[in-house]
This record gives C-alpha cells, sequence and structure tokens, in this order.
C-alpha cells in the first residue's frame, strides 16, 4: 500500500490527510498510527499523539478545520498569546467564554437588529476587559455567528495588538471622516470575525465617540453582522464608557477576582443603567 492508498484508508480519513496536507504528519507514518488506533481503540489524531507524532495544538487545529471551527496554531497566526479561544480552544478558559457565550445569546442576541450591540466595560484599567471581549468574539465567530469587534478606547487600544493589526486607521479614522468602513479587516483563519481597530490616538476621544458618525457605524453594522462586542476604556478613567454603552443599548461588565472593588462594579452598573443601557451579564476574570 503506497502513501496516497494509506492517506485514503478508513482509519486515517480526514484527520489524516489534514495532519498531512499540514506537514506535520508524514505519510509514511500513517500506518503507524493505523496500527496503533487498531490496537488502543483510539481515535486517530490521539493514537498519533500518543506515538508523539504530533502535537495536541497540531490536532486542535486540524479539527477546527474538519467542523468549520476557525482555529489558527501559534505558528500559524501573529495572534497574540492572549486569545486563547484561538490558541487553546480546549483550555478551560475557553470553555467559560463558551458559557458566556450561551448566557449572551440567552439574555440579549435574539437575532433582533436592535439587540446586537453589547459594549464590555470595566470600572478599573486592567481589569481583562479587552481580554473578555476580544476571546468572546473570537467564540461567537467559532458558533457561525458573523462577528464584529471594535475596539473604542481610543486612550489604550489593546486590540490591534492582539490581532497584530497596529497599522490600521482604524475606529479614530472612520470618526473623523478619513476613512470609511474598509478599514473593517477580517481575521485570517477565524470565518465570520472582523475587527475594527481603535487606530492612531487622537487627541479629543470623547469628541469623537459623540459624534454622529459612531451611531451611523453601529447602524451599518447591525445590518451586516449578527453580534458586534465593543471594547471600551474603563469607566473610572473617563465617561466615554458610559457614552458608548448608551449607544450600544447594553452593557457587559468585566471584574478581576481580589481586585476590583464590590462598591465600583456596583456603582458602575447603576449608572449605566442611567445611561439607558441594560445590564446583560458579568464575567470574573482570574487574577
Amino acid at each position: 500500500m503506497n502513501a496516497p492508498d494509506l492517506l485514503r484508508a478508513p482509519a486515517a480519513g480526514a484527520i489524516g490527510t489534514l495532519l498531512v496536507e499540514r506537514g506535520v504528519l508524514q505519510p509514511e507514518a500513517i500506518a503507524r498510527v493505523i496500527e496503533h488506533q487498531r490496537s488502543s481503540g483510539q481515535p486517530f489524531g490521539e493514537a498519533a499523539i500518543g506515538l508523539g507524532l504530533i502535537k495536541r495544538a497540531d490536532l486542535d487545529a486540524v479539527l477546527g478545520v474538519q467542523f468549520g471551527y476557525g482555529h489558527l496554531g501559534a505558528a500559524e497566526a501573529p495572534l497574540a498569546r492572549e486569545l486563547v479561544a484561538v490558541l487553546k480552544p480546549t483550555s478551560r478558559v475557553a470553555e467559560d467564554l463558551r458559557a458566556l457565550r450561551s448566557q449572551l445569546l440567552l439574555r440579549w442576541f435574539s437575532g433582533d437588529v436592535r439587540q446586537r450591540v453589547l459594549a464590555v466595560t470595566s470600572a478599573r484599567a486592567r481589569d481583562g476587559r479587552s481580554f473578555v471581549a476580544a476571546n468572546l468574539a473570537v467564540v461567537f465567530a467559532q458558533q457561525g455567528q458573523r462577528t464584529l469587534l471594535i475596539d473604542a478606547d481610543l486612550r489604550h487600544p489593546a486590540l490591534g495588538r492582539l490581532f497584530h493589526m497596529p497599522h490600521s486607521a482604524g475606529l479614530a479614522g472612520v470618526l473623523s471622516g478619513r476613512v470609511g468602513y474598509e478599514v473593517i479587516e477580517p481575521v485570517g483563519g477565524l470565518p465570520g470575525l472582523h475587527v475594527l481597530p481603535a487606530g492612531a490616538a487622537p487627541p479629543n476621544p470623547q469628541e469623537l465617540i459623540g459624534r454622529r458618525a459612531f451611531g451611523e457605524l453601529l447602524d451599518h453594522a447591525v445590518q451586516s453582522y449578527d453580534v458586534v462586542l465593543i471594547d471600551t476604556p474603563a469607566a473610572e478613567t473617563c465617561a466615554d464608557a458610559l457614552l458608548i454603552a448608551a449607544r450600544a443599548g447594553a452593557a457587559m461588565l468585566v471584574a478581576r477576582r481580589h481586585r476590583s472593588r464590590l462598591r465600583s462594579v456596583g456603582e458602575l452598573a447603576r449608572q449605566l443603567r442611567d445611561a439607558g443601557a441594560a445590564v446583560v451579564g458579568s464575567m470574573m476574570n482570574q487574577p
């Protein structure tokens, strides 16, 4: 049996073919994996890992391709290690994010165009707000929702770094009228996910957010996407977050365990409601 025959063997199936196509498994190793698979009763990919021929990340990547899940290995994508939903999709953190996604689908993202936008907020800086927003966008896209992630933190943006889009004119360019919606960028390897980075830091961030152009952007977004997530500045540093949440219509609170003050989080929730934004969920980050 030659290598092409081995690739067509039922036991190897699509997983073996994808592993070979990606260059992480040699065609001549197929027979060895099949033999181990039959003796161990394991699936093909697990058998290949057991033999030390591939890594867990290799199997995760091809499973993502096989099931249309969207997954990139660390060596393939210029993405930051914080994007655990991409680089470690089987981790506990990724599973927690998927659970949060399910809750938000029940509580807010009902399909109604008036409930497609959600601001991700926190009371304090370094509470993990951008981490949650970015990974939440990934898991929505992995489930098949057309997802747009907007970095509206024009003071200390993070999403351009996380998704390796540091030179985009971004949201600041759109709101100032210098560029159009063509600066919204797809994320390679993650079908359905688009990102609008913040762009260059402007001298007047709150004035830009308050312009009609921001509302027009959201009107465009809800017609083009199922889920629109907006990363905001920390609420304690400026009023931008309240303004953004009011435009979005809803917000999710992010807090950090052993760091966030309960009083500050409660006060932010009250301010959001007073601004007309529904508080539809919360997430507690680990230290």
